[in-house]
């Protein structure tokens, strides 16, 4: 008897608890409120328009750049990546930590939107799921991707055929927790593209182009900066110097796209655009010597010249991104001062 009463008193305890869990009226009306915000935002931003077309690229990029609903909507470190399978749950999923600028600067711009979009509660995850109805642009040069999607044939598959965007919604913190593209929503992508057979991927997540210019454009801040931006250009070189340290302390060893350590939470920094993002968290962790780690994911400290000589890098890199971002915050963006082309 005594047995059947603390059951009993349990599974209350555990029905309580999945109530109050369960959201409300009221959060659903919020949620339904920001989905139909950012879709109609998206839709005016990044309309369909031809997949290869670079002018309608730039506008989507800038403007999701620059002060966005859909950029306020991001928490301040959002997970992105493929959705491989709708039955993996996000914690066992794949998927790349970016901040904000990131992922509203070169990432969801290589989408098109209609506007349209579905909201729904996911139980499993205690989120919202906000879908957005949307098509990739697959057509634009090869410097416009923030790395060659195509090292993975599969991924450059995925991307292709994409047809929703997932924002993953926390109730708690109002704002996207985690991003998603997926083949498998229920519409057939918003304009349709054949498929583009990319260059062979040669080993190399950065190069120069004919012209000696640094590529992927987009990751050197290219069409994100003001041309009249005295420390634009002073960013690339930064960030090649910080990279020869990342290098010595094999950063690039685990932070790459390929991910060689089949890591589930993926940091990258072999871009200056990606790099920028992680800079402050980077810093904090060489200098506390919980980076690098070895093979067995243990903490393996850089010797202490290497460690000095990153950090003192790693500081004229954040000085010179912070100098740059003040400078866009005080002078707005004027018709003299357009942005760098693509």
């Amino acid at each position: 008897m005594k047995f059947g009463k603390v059951l009993q008193a349990a599974l209350l305890a555990c029905a309580s608890a999945a109530v109050t869990a369960a959201p409300s009226d009221e959060a659903r009306v919020r949620v339904e409120q920001a989905a139909g915000r950012i879709a109609a935002e998206m839709a005016q931003l990044c309309p369909v328009a031809d997949p290869g077309d670079q002018a309608a690229f730039d506008a989507c990029r800038g403007s999701l750049y620059r002060g966005s609903q859909f950029k306020r909507s991001l928490q301040d470190f959002v997970l992105w990546g493929r959705q491989r399978d709708p039955a993996t749950a996000l914690k066992d999923a794949k998927l790349t930590q970016f901040a904000p600028d990131v992922l509203s600067g070169m990432y969801v711009p290589l989408f098109m939107f209609n506007g349209k979009y579905s909201v729904n509660y996911v139980e499993r995850e205690g989120l919202y799921q906000i879908r957005l109805q949307t098509a990739f642009r697959n057509r634009l040069a090869p410097g416009q991707f923030p790395y060659p999607f195509w090292h993975d044939s599969e991924k450059w598959a995925m991307y292709e055929k994409a047809n929703d965007i997932i924002l993953w919604w926390d109730l708690q913190a109002d704002r996207v927790k985690v991003a998603q593209f997926t083949t498998f929503g229920a519409n057939p992508p918003v304009a349709l593209s054949a498929h583009v057979t990319p260059p062979a991927f040669d080993g190399q997540w950065r190069w120069t182009d004919a012209q000696g210019r640094s590529q992927p454009a987009v990751t050197v801040f290219d069409g994100l900066l003001s041309s009249e931006n005295p420390y634009a250009a002073k960013l690339d070189t930064a960030y090649k110097n910080l990279a020869l340290r990342l290098r010595e302390g094999q950063c690039f060893q685990c932070h790459v796209p390929n991910n060689p350590d089949g890591m589930k939470k993926l940091v990258l920094l072999q871009t200056p655009m990606h790099a920028a993002a992680e800079i402050k968290r980077v810093m904090k962790s060489v200098r506390e010597d919980r980076m690098p780690r070895d093979e067995f994911g243990i903490e393996n400290p850089l010797d202490a010249r290497t460690k000095s000589a990153l950090l003192n890098e790693g500081a004229m890199f954040e000085n010179l991104l912070d100098l740059a971002k003040q400078w866009e915050l005080d002078h707005p963006l004027r018709p003299s001062a357009a942005p760098q082309g693509g």
